[in-house]
């Protein structure tokens, strides 16, 4: 596939999720004029778009789409949930041809002929105003357009080509166009691949503007072009027409707003030769109704120019290549530090932290490049649960807050899927049919809240419903089955709330094609400590569900504070440490890990029995103290060493099974450091026989 064709792939991707998101929120306001004009205008470039890189099927079959939504523009046709599920249908379909462009689905044809049930509009068909029924169709009255295209000089380097653009005109109807060479230079100073050739087109149509535009939507931005309709019922002669082509002619370099005076007295003078006895208004007073529609003017044009180069796309390959340079800049960087303290230069000192700084704004930079604001996934799952609540007969409304939170592109691509395992369980499992929620004093449309805002270096994400809450009675009773725990278990709703999480876990009395297999949730909380992030739960018996996930907002280069315990040096990410303290080696209350810390009692896990390392406890240790699933838990190690950004490197597959690591680091002398998932940590110290053996060791 050429690049220009993989260009109008992405954006035609891009303004189908921005359809499917004005859709979903028409649907709830249909009388949204902006986002009828946001509908009308997503189809009329995918359409325009697609005629110019061979996806003819794509433009033919959107025509119909565009021409209805034009239709509701007008206020000759309302907007109907029928209507909207067509248009859904429709975007899919257009994805499904944009990944196979020899493809021609009959499924096209079925969603048009439904679509002419509602508004019998297609192809070469006139819409007949206030009349939804179908009705003979009238010929439409020829229109002359006078057209000046005035294309970017380097468009044929770009990939453009004038001529099929003004071949494409002439296939709307009678044309006379005239080329004007004043701008081509002398021979000596010609530039065979720039284009100084610009042209005047006076044509004769029944089509409208709009179909004119839509031949220079895709260089609009990069020429000068001027649509003026010249005579609404094309009542100028022959000789009149080749009259004003050499008019045109000899006026190449006139101003264009002095040239629209004289082509209106042109006009105006012609048809009152011609028809003398017209008793129509006066055709000068149309001209001056259109003055306004005239398409911007030069200077105008520059401005969108300059505002369409402001922004490029870069690959993302490209993006992460950058990361990892950016990363390995941040070792160098450490390992000059070292090398400058150990010499004591001063100088080499100085040198040092200035590079420091730099390279510091350096990776701001890139790692700010990759982030994207969450709400580009959020909108996608208004179209989820819009679809599932339809299949569970089920009327829920989803709301979003937090939309502008950004985060790392990576990081958002894989939330894709446990975002989806959430809300596909509240839709079947959380929330309740209307008539249950009517008997239960409940609003008849439940609703679905998304929410992610920023907390220090983490961006928490909250998936919440006001359906029933958790079943803790049949968690337990499935939790007892399973072996989870025995019957003489005693726990708390909040502790019970978590074992939802367990792989295979499921309480649904039968199989459903949204859930019910038990495969869902424990896939969530596996996608998501593989993030380095957390995941808990917090139900209220018919209040509701939240389901809270805790992210790092990037992936690649974090803060870290570095520990040591003997030769072994570890990494704790920094926005999970909130205080330090020292502690003796005897300090431990009755042999117990838990320590006094200005009145509180904290439990703590000493991480050299926890990776088995030999050797000799020093006098004086060093717990972290970090804040896990609400609770404040400590991290026994021998030293803490300091701050360090932390380059994050993926562990070897010999290394990836072990428990309690997330990553590894090089330092700035070489030396490996192993970065602590303390969620993970934890997780053992509680639910492993061993770690609860532990807890108890002198």
């Amino acid at each position: 596939m050429d690049n220009q064709s993989e260009i109008y792939r992405i954006e035609a991707t891009e303004l189908l999720s921005d359809l499917e998101s004005a859709l979903l929120d028409l649907e709830s306001t249909p009388e949204d004029e902006e986002l009828i004009g946001r509908i009308f205008r997503a189809m009329h470039t995918i359409k325009g778009s697609g005629s110019m890189f061979g996806y003819d099927h794509i433009a033919a079959f959107t025509h119909d789409i565009e021409t209805t939504y034009d239709l509701i523009r007008e206020g000759q046709l309302k907007v109907s949930k029928k209507l909207i599920d067509l248009t859904l249908r429709a975007a899919d379909q257009i994805k499904i041809m944009l990944d196979d462009p020899g493809l021609k689905p009959d499924e096209t044809e079925g969603i048009l002929r439904e679509l002419k049930t509602i508004a019998p509009v297609g192809r070469n068909e006139s819409p007949q105003p206030n009349n939804p029924l179908p009705v003979e169709n009238e010929p439409r009255a020829l229109r002359t357009f006078w057209i000046r295209f005035i294309p970017e000089s380097r468009c044929m380097i770009t990939g453009g080509n004038p001529v099929l653009l003004l071949n494409e005109l002439r296939a709307l109807g009678t044309s006379t166009i005239v080329a004007h060479t004043d701008k081509i230079p002398e021979i000596e100073a010609l530039q065979p691949d720039l284009c100084f050739t610009y042209w005047d087109i006076l044509l004769s149509t029944t089509e409208d503007k709009l179909a004119i535009q839509d031949i220079f939507i895709f260089v609009e931005d990069e020429s000068e072009l001027y649509i003026l309709p010249i005579d609404n019922e094309s009542r100028i002669d022959f000789q009149g027409m080749q009259e004003l082509a050499e008019m045109l002619l000899a006026n190449g370099n006139t101003p264009v707003e002095e040239l629209e005076k004289e082509i209106r007295e042109f006009v105006e003078h012609k048809i009152v030769r011609v028809e003398t006895n017209s008793s129509e208004s006066n055709p000068s007073e149309e001209v001056a109704e259109n003055q306004n529609s005239v398409v911007p003017s030069a200077s105008s044009a520059g401005a969108q120019t300059k505002a369409a180069v402001s922004n490029i796309r870069v690959d993302s390959e490209k993006l992460d290549a950058l990361v990892d340079l950016v990363g390995e800049l941040v070792i160098v960087q450490e390992r000059l530090n070292q090398t400058a303290l150990k010499r004591n230069d001063s100088e080499l000192i100085l040198l040092a932290e200035e590079t420091g700084r730099l390279i510091a704004e350096l990776r701001d930079t890139s790692m700010g490049m990759r982030l994207l604001p969450i709400g580009t996934t959020f909108s996608k799952f208004k179209r989820l649960v819009r679809d599932l609540a339809n299949e569970q007969g089920k009327e829920i409304v989803l709301t979003t807050e937090g939309a502008e939170t950004e985060l790392d592109k990576t990081v958002i691509e894989r939330l894709n899927d446990p975002l989806i395992h959430i809300i596909r369980n509240s839709v079947d499992h959380g929330i309740e049919p209307s008539s249950v929620r009517l008997f239960s004093g409940k609003p008849r449309i439940s609703n679905i809240h998304l929410s992610a805002f920023h907390s220090g270096s983490d961006v928490v994400i909250k998936i919440s419903d006001d359906g029933q809450g958790l079943n803790t009675v049949a968690i337990r009773n499935k939790a007892i089955e399973r072996g989870l725990i025995t019957a003489e278990t005693e726990l708390t709703d909040k502790e019970i709330h978590p074992l939802i999480f367990q792989p295979g876990f499921s309480t649904a009395k039968t199989v459903s094609s949204i859930s019910g297999r038990g495969v869902g949730m424990d896939v969530v909380k596996r996608n998501i400590e593989e993030l380095r992030g957390s995941v808990s739960v917090d139900s209220k018996a018919q209040k509701g569900t939240t389901i809270t996930l805790r992210l790092p907002l990037t992936l690649g280069i974090i803060e870290g504070l570095l520990v040591r315990i003997a030769d072994s040096y570890f990494v704790l990410p920094l926005s999970a440490v909130e205080e330090c303290v020292a502690i003796q080696r005897n300090g431990k209350t009755n042999g117990k890990c838990i320590a006094n810390v200005r009145g509180e009692i904290i439990p703590y896990i000493p991480l050299r029995n926890q990776f088995e390392i030999r050797g000799e406890h020093p006098f004086i240790e060093s717990i972290l103290i970090a804040k896990v699933n609400d609770a404040r838990v400590g991290f026994l190690v021998d030293e803490v060493i300091g701050e360090h950004q932390i380059v994050i490197k993926s562990l070897g597959k010999m290394y990836r099974q072990v428990e309690g690591l997330s990553g590894a680091t090089i330092l700035g002398d070489g030396t490996v450091a192993l970065i602590l998932d303390v969620q993970r940590l934890v997780e053992l110290a509680e639910m492993s026989e061993y770690a609860r053996e532990t807890t108890g060791v002198v």
